[in-house]
C-alpha cells in the first residue's frame, strides 16, 4: 500500500502568500521527481477542498507553476506536469562535488556556498546549519518591522547614515551586558562584520603598511588584506591567546605595524579564547607602541558573556569592536556593526556613505525587535546547548577514529590533528562528497599542514569519521610504501656502485 502523499504546511500571515506557499510545495515535488512528467495535478476544486483554500488561491498557485515552466494547462482537462520540468540533482552527499578541492580560500568559499543548504556533507562549513536557526523568529520579527513601516514608511527613503537608530540603541544595551560602554552614537551598522572589517582596515592602513594578524587565522581575512596591498605579519596563536613575546618582537621591528586584527573570543579555527592576563598585557604593549586593536567578536552569541573582551578592558580607547549576526541568526540579512571612539566613528560613517550610502532599514529594524524582546537571547541559549551536545558527540567520534585535537574543543570549531598531509586528505574526501577545511588555508602564507578545521554542528555523522579514518590510513600506507621503496632503491644503487666501481691496483 502506497504511503499517503505529503501535505503542504501553509502558514497564514507569513511573508509568502498562501498561493506562493502552495506553488513552492508543488514545485519542490516536481523537481524532486515525486510528480512525474505528464502527471495531472488535483483539480482546482479538489485542491481547494483538500487544503482548505479558496479556489482562486489554487488557481493563482497553478498560474505560478505555469509561469515557472513546471506545468501546462490543457483546455477542459486541467494542469499537467511538463515533460521538460527539471528534476533536482541527487543529494550532495551522494554526488561528486562541483569545482575543485579547497586548496585556496576561493575554492573553500565556493564549496561552502554550494553546501550551505545541507549539513551532513560539509564538516568544513563556517556557519550553523539552517535547521539550527529559527525561521519563525525571523519571520515574526520581519512582520513586526513591516507593520511599523506601514505606519512610518522608513523603507521608502535612505536610512540613517550610521544605521537604524532603534537597532543602535538595542546594540548599546547589548554591549553594556559585555561591559563595553558604547552609546548609540558610537555604533555604526554595516553589511555584515566583513564590511566593518574592510572599512576600518582602509581607514587605518595604506598599501605597503604592515598589519598584525593571528596565525592560524581566517583565510578570507588574509586574502582581503593582501588584496589591499598590505603586508601580513603573523602573531602565533596559542590556547591563552597570542604569543606575547612574538607580538612584542613584531611591534619593535622595522615594519612598525599600526593595527592588529584579532579574534579574542572563540578564535577561528582553534576555538580558544583570550585569558584576562594575556588581554591586559596585550593592551599594555599596544599602548606602548601606538597600535590599534581591531577586535572581531563574530562568535559573541556562542560565547559566555563574561569572556574577556579587549574592548571591555580598554573601553574603545585603542580598540575597535566588531560583531554581527551571521553565526547565530542568519547569514543572509548581512547585518553587522562596529563600536569605536567618537572620532573614528565619524570617519567610519563618512566612509560608509561614500561606498554604500546606507544599509537596509527593514533587516536592521527586525534585528532590533529580536534584541528588544529577548527572543534572540533565548534562541542563542538554545543553540549553545545544542552546540554543546554536538561538540561532545563530534569529539567522541573523532577520538574513536584515532584523531586528536590540537586545541581544547570549544565553540563552533575544532582544530583536528590528522597526522597526514591534509591537502591530500581533502582531495580524497572531496571525491566522496565531503567538504573539509584544510589547515594550510589558515596560515598567512599557505604551507603544508596536518591540521584541519571542523564545524562541530556538521561533524556528527559516524560515516564522516569512518571516511576520514580510511582516507588517512590509505595515505599513511602509501607513504610507508614510498619510504620502503625509496630505501630499497637506495640500497640497490649502493650495491651497484660497489660492484661497478673499478678496483684500485695494489702498489708493488
Amino acid at each position: 500500500m502506497n504511503p499517503p502523499a505529503p501535505e503542504p504546511r501553509l502558514e497564514r500571515g507569513a511573508l509568502a502568500t498562501l498561493a506562493e506557499q502552495l506553488a513552492a510545495f508543488y514545485a519542490e515535488r516536481i523537481r524532486a521527481g515525486a510528480l512525474s512528467a505528464g502527471a495531472r495535478l488535483a483539480s482546482v476544486r479538489e485542491a481547494a477542498r483538500r487544503h482548505g483554500l479558496a479556489p482562486s488561491t489554487v488557481v493563482a498557485a497553478y498560474d505560478l507553476l505555469q509561469a515557472q515552466g513546471l506545468v501546462e494547462a490543457r483546455q477542459q482537462r486541467g494542469f499537467f506536469v511538463r515533460a521538460s520540468a527539471q528534476v533536482a540533482p541527487p543529494p550532495l552527499a551522494r554526488q561528486a562535488l562541483r569545482g575543485t578541492p579547497p586548496h585556496d580560500v576561493a575554492a573553500l568559499m565556493r564549496g561552502m556556498f554550494e553546501h550551505q543548504g545541507g549539513k551532513s556533507s560539509s564538516p568544513g562549513l563556517g556557519t550553523l546549519p539552517p535547521d539550527w536557526l529559527d525561521l519563525p523568529l525571523l519571520h515574526g520579527a520581519m512582520r513586526r518591522a513591516l507593520a511599523d513601516d506601514a505606519r512610518d514608511a522608513a523603507s521608502l527613503s535612505y536610512g540613517e547614515p550610521a544605521g537604524d537608530t532603534r537597532l543602535r540603541a538595542a546594540l548599546s544595551l547589548r554591549l553594556a551586558q559585555l561591559d563595553i560602554a558604547a552609546p548609540a552614537q558610537q555604533i555604526v551598522t554595516t553589511a555584515g562584520a566583513t564590511q566593518a572589517l574592510d572599512i576600518v582596515a582602509r581607514l587605518l592602513l595604506a598599501p605597503g603598511d604592515t598589519v598584525l594578524v593571528d596565525e592560524p587565522g581566517w583565510a578570507v581575512e588574509y586574502a582581503r588584506l593582501t588584496q589591499m596591498g598590505l603586508k601580513l605579519a603573523a602573531v602565533p596563536r596559542g590556547p591563552a591567546g597570542p604569543d606575547l613575546a612574538a607580538f612584542a618582537r613584531l611591534l619593535a621591528s622595522d615594519a612598525r605595524p599600526r593595527v592588529y586584527i584579532t579574534v579574542s573570543v572563540l578564535h577561528n579555527p582553534t576555538g580558544a579564547s583570550l585569558t584576562l592576563a594575556a588581554a591586559h598585557e596585550l593592551l599594555k604593549l599596544a599602548q606602548a607602541h601606538d597600535v590599534t586593536i581591531v577586535e572581531d567578536d563574530t562568535y559573541a552569541w556562542l560565547a559566555p558573556p563574561q569572556a574577556p573582551r579587549l574592548a571591555a578592558l580598554d573601553q574603545l580607547q585603542r580598540t575597535v569592536y566588531i560583531s554581527g549576526f551571521s553565526k547565530i541568526l542568519t547569514p543572509n540579512w548581512r547585518v553587522g556593526f562596529l563600536a569605536a571612539s567618537p572620532a573614528l566613528v565619524e570617519r567610519v560613517t563618512d566612509r560608509k556613505l561614500l561606498t554604500a550610502l546606507t544599509t537596509p532599514v527593514l533587516p536592521e529594524r527586525a534585528l532590533a525587535i529580536t534584541l528588544e524582546q529577548g527572543t534572540l537571547r533565548r534562541h542563542a541559549e538554545r543553540v549553545s546547548l545544542r552546540l554543546d551536545a554536538a561538540r561532545q558527540r563530534s569529539v567522541r567520534l573523532a577520538e574513536d577514529a584515532g584523531f586528536r585535537f590540537a586545541a581544547p574543543p570549544r565553540g563552533l570549531f575544532g582544530w583536528v590533528e590528522t597526522g597526514v598531509d591534509v591537502d591530500r586528505l581533502a582531495e580524497k574526501l572531496h571525491e566522496q562528497g565531503w567538504l573539509i577545511a584544510p589547515g594550510s588555508l589558515f596560515h598567512a602564507v599557505p604551507r603544508p599542514s596536518t591540521l584541519m578545521r571542523i564545524n562541530f554542528a556538521t561533524s556528527q555523522e559516524a560515516r564522516l569519521w569512518r571516511a576520514l579514518r580510511e582516507a588517512r590510513d590509505a595515505l599513511r600506507t602509501t607513504a610507508t610504501r614510498g619510504l620502503h621503496a625509496g630505501a630499497k632503491a637506495r640500497t640497490i644503487a649502493a650495491q651497484q656502485l660497489v660492484t661497478t666501481r673499478p678496483r684500485r691496483s695494489c702498489p708493488k
